[in-house]
Parts: C-alpha cells; structure tokens; sequence
C-alpha cells in the first residue's frame, strides 16, 4: 500500500538529484546535466531493468524532476522521453521496440519526442487529423498530417506521433502510435518563434507521406485509447512535478531575500505582508506534491483509471500552486524580482506552462465536472 511517507530509498534518491541539481543549478548545461543524470541511472528510474532502468515507477521520477526544478536546472524532455515514451514502449512496444529504444533512453543516449497536438484539434483528441493508412502491397504504413508545439524535436532521435487509423469494422478513426525516426523522408519541421525561454525548443512539424514500416507501429492497432493515456496520464504527473519544482526554486530564492532585505528595522520577512504569502505558497505546493505523489503512486499500482483522474487534479493544483508561487517571490524581490540577476523573470513565462500545457485548466475542470461529478458536458 502506498503511504503519505517516502521510503528510505526514494529519500535517498531526492537527496541525491537535489545535490546533482545544486551543483549544476540554474545556469547548467542540460546537454551535461542530461548525461550525468543518465550515467547516475536518474533518467530511467522508472524503466524496466530489464532494459536498464532502474525498475522503478513514476512515483520515482517525478522526484527526480522536481528536485532539479528545486536547484533550477528542470529537464523538460524527462517528461517526454522516459515518462511518456519509455513508459508507452516499455508498455506496449514489441521485443525488438523495447530492446532497441529503452536502454538509450534509460541511460540519456537515445532521446524521444511525442507529437500528439494539432494546429486545428487543441484539446479534443478525437479531432486529430493525421491519418495512417497501410500500403497493401507493401504492408508499410504511410502518414499524413501536421503537429505543433512538439518540443525537442531537432535533438530528438525519433518522435512517437499519434495518428489515427480507420477502423475496418465501424469506419471510425482511432488513434494509433508511430515511432518516425528524425530524418525520415518527408518529415519536415519548423521552429516556433515562442517567448518562453527554454533550452528545448518547439517546432510545427508536417508528415507528408511519410512511409514507415510495418514495425514503426507501437502496440496494438485496435487498443486505441488505452496505450494513448498509458503516455498522457504519466505526463500530467511530471508536469506536476515541473511545476512543484519551479514553484520551490522561486519560493526558496524569495525566502533568502527576505530574510536578508533590510529596509527599515527588520528584514522584510518579518512583516505579515510578506511572509504571509510566502506561507500560502509553500502550503499549496505541499498540498500539490501530495496529489502528485497519490497520482504517482496509482499509475505504478496499474490503476489507469484512478490514476488519469488524480494525474489531472495534481496537474491542476500544482499549475496553480506554481504560478502564485512564482509571482509571490518576484513581487517579494520588487524591482529585483525582474533583474536577469536573480533569474525570477523567467519563471513568470514558465509558470503559465504549467497552467496551459499539456492540458488546460478548463479542460480538467471539464475531466472533474464531468467524470468525478458526473455533471452533463457543454459540448
């Protein structure tokens, strides 16, 4: 059973990132911080050991995600590579799938996108309009189709995109998963001009009959939905977990301002008005890593149903947790708050990630409206 208190060994495990992170810190190099993280076996804590791994689960690398975010150094392809991909392959993908892909992602040598987004589609899956279809003579699978905000795809080897397949039976399109290694003919990509200031870049990507073999297809053509959210219910959780280890890093830079920030008699953390807040933002993270962990703990106790429910409330509450956190430590710093100096600023544009990706907050609170209260859906 899980329990509200860590084992010795995931204490141990946050000990350790927190000190890696810490040495790295907010001024890292991801390509060397990726590399040691994957040498130290952080990357892959939750893949098969099998195939490398650390045999562990989500509940493991969430830890890992969110103590680098604490020091300020988070690596956002965790949440894509290991916790989306891996998870999905490890899951669903055939011997010669997991023989070939975990092992590099466990260690940090092999790197997946996921491109599942869509310029006209947004939220509603049921919208996306990139087709496979089978060639017959061949039995190779072509693609068609364009996805946007699909991060890290120039460093990516291959990127795990969701197409969508007609159903012989009902006519109807299902999603179906594609593993496109990045220089397959007729992948193309474009990078997207965006504020937000991250090592990992988004890019619009265009498949335009991109032939694949039979083999690129992961999983089963008929199990739909079920290996989709096997990926997407694991990314809600270490969104949640980015987004904890924003909030702490910005929460931790503010507490040491004020307890040093002498402007009249006192430091100014000891006025109500500033430590007050500061107070309700390391409770609301708290509360948010609690959820998270419930979450964790669901999806690696196989209960995908309670966990996709838990996954978008911790993904919520640490969105939200996030963005006051954030803001509360800039407006503590005041005018320092916005100086590259102390390097708040840029947490303002990575908070609202959270809040917007991979699922907006209307959305959950649609998910929670209408499967937990089971109230009638708008549309």
């Amino acid at each position: 059973m899980p329990t509200l208190i860590e084992t010795e060994e995931q204490k141990a495990l946050r000990t350790a990132v927190a000190a890696l992170g810490t040495r790295h810190g907010r001024n890292h190099d991801r390509d060397a911080l990726w590399a040691e993280a994957g040498k130290l076996g952080y990357l892959g804590v939750n893949l098969p050991e099998a195939y490398g791994g650390g045999g562990a689960g989500i509940t493991e690398l969430s830890v890992v995600l969110e103590e680098l975010g604490a020091a300020g150094c988070p690596l956002l392809m965790l949440v894509v590579s290991p916790a989306i991909c891996g998870n999905i392959i490890a899951r669903f993908g055939t011997e010669q799938q997991k023989d070939n892909w975990l092992p590099g992602i466990a260690d940090g040598t092999r790197l997946m996108a996921f491109g599942i987004t869509e310029p006209d589609a947004g939220s509603n899956s049921h919208r996306i309009t990139t087709t496979a279809r089978r060639d017959g003579a061949t039995g190779d699978w072509i693609l068609t189709g364009r996805k946007v905000f699909i991060s890290g795809v120039d460093i990516a080897d291959a990127t795990l995109i969701v197409g969508r397949t007609e159903d012989a039976r009902t006519g109807k399109l299902k999603p179906c998963l594609f593993i496109v290694p990045r220089d397959t003919p007729g992948f193309e990509r474009r990078r997207l001009d965006m504020e937000l200031h991250a090592t990992e870049k988004q890019f619009e990507l265009t498949l335009d009959d991109v032939r694949l073999p039979a083999d690129a297809l992961v999983g089963d053509e008929d199990a739909g939905l079920l290996q989709l959210f096997a990926g997407l219910n694991p990314e809600r959780v270490m969104t949640a977990a980015f987004a904890i280890g924003i909030g702490r890093h910005a929460l931790a830079r503010a507490l040491d301002y004020a307890r040093e920030r002498t402007v009249w008699k006192t430091p100014i953390g000891a006025h109500q008005a500033i430590a007050h807040p500061l107070a309700q933002a390391h409770i609301e993270l708290e509360l948010a890593r609690l959820m998270t962990q419930k979450a964790a703990h669901l999806y690696d106790a196989g209960d995908d149903m309670a966990a996709g429910e838990a996954a978008n409330m911790a993904k919520y509450a640490a969105g939200e947790a996030c963005v006051k956190a954030v803001d509360q430590a800039v407006h503590t710093l005041g005018g320092n708050g916005l100086t590259r100096e102390f390097g708040l600023a840029s947490l303002i544009t990575a908070a609202r990630v959270a809040r917007i990706a991979p699922v907006s907050r209307e959305m959950i609170l649609n998910f929670v409206s209408h499967q937990t209260l089971g109230l009638p859906k708008s549309y």
